[in-house]
């Protein structure tokens, strides 16, 4: 399916087969696409590259496709990359985190930090952290293959060591 290109997102960079790939959904997904483009919300001589996931409803562009600048795309791939890590280590609490000590990390970014933490502001966080820690096992195949992809991605682009 091709992606709209009259719309106020302009594609520049395309993975119109998105549905094929989708995770646990792939071969039957609303997300038909991923672009890299010119953001919707540009500005006159203001230009920012925005992410999208573009959402077919089966008649129509969803209005729940998303788009985010690309500095968005990459904090939430750090906070993927974090909450795995945190759960490869859970196991040494009885309730999958530190209830004394709920951060699980600071990431820095551009003077300041982002605080990454268990949300314990969840009156159900107890029953949420354990199916939360199932999906994440039974998805590890599916994040593990993106995540060594993005891995080696980055140390060919002179990122990490190696």
């Amino acid at each position: 399916m091709n992606i709209p290109t009259t719309l106020k997102h302009k594609p520049v960079i395309t993975v119109e087969n998105y549905e094929n790939v989708d995770g646990r959904q792939a071969y039957n997904s609303d997300a038909k696409g991923l672009s890299l483009g010119l953001a919707q919300w540009n500005d006159r001589g203001k230009v920012e590259i925005s992410a999208k996931v573009w959402r077919y409803t089966g008649e129509k562009w969803s209005r729940q496709s998303e788009e985010m600048p690309l500095h968005r795309v990459l904090d939430l791939a750090i906070l993927v990359c974090k909450g795995k890590q945190h759960f490869q280590e859970a196991y040494r609490h009885p309730k999958l985190y530190d209830e004394t000590n709920p951060r699980i990390d600071r990431v820095g970014l551009q003077g300041d930090a982002m605080t990454v933490e268990i949300c314990t502001g969840n009156p159900r966080i107890d029953e949420d952290i354990q199916l939360f820690s199932q999906a994440l096992s039974r998805d590890d195949e599916l994040l593990s293959e993106r995540l060594h992809l993005l891995a080696e991605l980055l140390r060919d682009m002179g990122y990490g060591r190696g």
